[in-house]
């Protein structure tokens, strides 16, 4: 291992912590699949046998286009000045920033120091960040003034004083009257950031001026079976869950679906947010890991990205379904593009068949694969298997992967029947901040209970063909409708709303309200809908993008309503 001497870290006290069992644990080792590298370990050796890769932010307001040895440069001086800070391994810290250069500085530079990084999407509301910070217990958190119409800087100030554990606030500054990154000859250069005015809090820093001076040494020495990395995603409850990750698990999953992407033969471009899973593994840890050049954009538009397609002969329109469609959809696309984009792997949301089928007519060859933050790649297919297995299931079980199919009884099912599906390996998760959650979902035998339904065929590939999970996965991210429920059962005139997952063919799934109003009441619609969320702090992605009004509700004869059957009203009626 790179540094020091391995440390053992402890987490905040109260996570929920369910190591796999010792005996699964130790074939692990045996099988190759959990090494003792940490996280910046193999981060900054990759960064450095890559640095000439170009690097590039495809952005019209914050581009950048310097070389992965620049951005390493960079992520190595913030370490260091975090470390005089008193930053290091074990702290809890949490960033919030779009698809820009300072995101990967940070990534990477954290990792480095050992610290238990705390990813948030760049869209999440105040609401969100709250809870995260508070829950997380972040000793220092990196964000920015403002990214389009999200004021990230202006909408946490209200809610410094009721986060205790929050020391720090690193900030970057707005392009315009702020000091901003550029690439300059060589190192990666700055002109000079103003002083804390225009509302910044007395204990901000300033991002950019934690880039001057030296290095640090050597990435920290950590116990890869600590925490690494918590990646918050909402699920059935009202609040986003806290999905920790070791260094061990990320390693091997870095590694495994390195392995699954082989057959791509050029770089992709990136648009799912580095904040979350999908974007973080494929914008900043498969590209490095791979010796690939890195390219992310901050804002997903069509144009953008396939001129940007053909400018750096890249592919794109891998992950949730959106980022392909909205690219065939487009009136710019062209036979040069079909050509970049030969090989496709979907996942993160639900795949129509139309699509699969759709992108085979055009001459790309599709894969899908399932895996959630919690257990991140279960299964997969190759580009070189038959078209019935990559176009109508979800792959098979991956390397290292135990997959059962469990029924109504707690059996396990023949091939061709339904159930709960239920998974474990190298990369599933460490547990959940909120060790209730963990008692729930992991057994003691290192099961982990999705909550999806689903049937493997008789060759082993998996179909899912419902969830018992009460979320909506909306362009690959996941959106809880309990908490989309508990803000709109507010709203006045409202007796009673259900939000379930309404097909997409552009995103998978959009979220819809069914609503029963109060008698006399003045209905609800779309506009007082969202108005009433945003005064909440709702992200706006976790807006209902549809509303039915309806009398009743189906419910079962404890009352409960039986959101299968407002699920499958959508589908017949789409």
């Amino acid at each position: 291992m790179t540094g020091a001497s391995a440390l053992d870290i402890s987490p905040p006290r109260g996570w929920g912590m369910r190591p796999a069992p010792g005996d699964l644990g130790r074939r692990y080792v045996e099988m190759g699949w959990w090494n003792d590298q940490s996280l910046g370990a193999l981060l900054d050796g990759q960064l450095r046998s890559h640095a000439g890769n170009d690097f590039r932010i495809w952005s019209k307001t914050r581009p950048f286009h310097a070389t992965v040895g620049d951005v390493r440069s960079m992520a190595r001086r913030l370490a260091r000045s975090l470390e005089r800070m008193g930053i290091g391994p074990g702290d809890v810290v949490a960033f919030q920033l779009p698809n820009w250069v300072e995101a990967a500085i940070t990534f990477y530079g954290l990792s480095m120091l050992g610290v238990v990084l705390v990813p948030i999407v760049h869209f999440y509301g105040p609401k969100e960040v709250g809870f995260i910070l508070r829950q997380s217990k972040a000793r220092l958190f990196v964000t920015a003034e403002r990214f389009g119409r999200h004021e990230l800087l202006a909408d946490l100030i209200p809610l410094l004083d009721s986060l205790d554990d929050l020391e720090t606030l690193v900030v970057v500054a707005e392009r315009s009257g702020g000091r901003s990154l550029t690439a300059g000859d060589s190192p990666v250069s700055a002109p000079s950031m103003r002083g804390h005015d225009d509302g910044w809090p007395a204990s901000a820093v300033g991002f950019a001026d934690l880039l001057d001076g030296e290095e640090i040494e050597a990435p920290a020495g950590v116990d890869p079976s600590s925490p690494a990395l918590v990646a918050y995603t909402s699920g059935t409850t009202s609040d986003p869950k806290g999905v920790i990750h070791t260094h061990r698990s990320l390693g091997f999953e870095v590694r495994q679906l390195a392995g699954l992407q082989a057959a791509r033969d050029r770089p992709h471009i990136t648009g799912a947010p580095v904040g979350h899973g999908i974007g973080m593994l494929s914008g900043l840890l498969i590209p490095v890991y791979r010796g690939h050049p890195i390219h992310l954009i901050d804002v997903w538009e069509p144009r953008a990205v396939l001129s940007a397609m053909l400018d750096a002969d890249i592919a794109a329109g891998a992950g949730s379904t959106y980022f392909l469609t909205s690219l065939l959809d487009s009136p710019d696309l062209k036979p040069e593009h079909l050509r970049l984009m030969a090989k496709i792997g979907l996942g993160g949301s639900t795949v129509p068949t139309s699509v699969t089928e759709r992108a085979e007519r055009l001459g790309i060859s599709i894969v899908r694969s399932y895996g959630s933050t919690e257990h991140p790649s279960t299964t997969g297919c190759a580009h070189d298997e038959l078209a019935s297995k990559r176009l109508y299931t979800d792959g098979k079980p991956l390397e290292g992967i135990e997959m059962r199919i469990i029924g109504a009884g707690g059996e396990d099912v023949p091939p061709g029947d339904e159930g709960e599906i239920s998974s474990r390996g190298p990369d599933r998760f460490l547990g959940y901040t909120d060790p209730r959650l963990s008692d729930d979902a992991i057994d003691s035998d290192g099961w982990y209970a999705t909550g999806d339904i689903g049937m493997l065929d008789r060759d082993g590939y998996l179909i899912i063909t419902d969830r018992k999970k009460d979320i909506i996965i909306r362009g690959g991210e996941n959106v809880s409708a309990a908490e989309v429920e508990g803000l709109l059962s507010h709203m006045d005139g409202v007796a009673e709303v259900a939000v379930v997952a309404a097909p997409d063919e552009r995103l998978g799934e959009h979220g819809c309200a069914f609503v029963r109003m109060k008698q006399g009441a003045r209905p609800v619609n779309m506009e007082t809908m969202r108005d009433h969320l945003a005064s909440a702090g709702l992200a706006r992605q976790k807006w209902p993008e549809e509303i039915r009004l309806v009398e009743d509700l189906p419910r079962t004869p404890s009352g409960k309503v039986k959101k299968f059957v407002l699920r499958d009203q959508l589908r017949s009626s789409g």
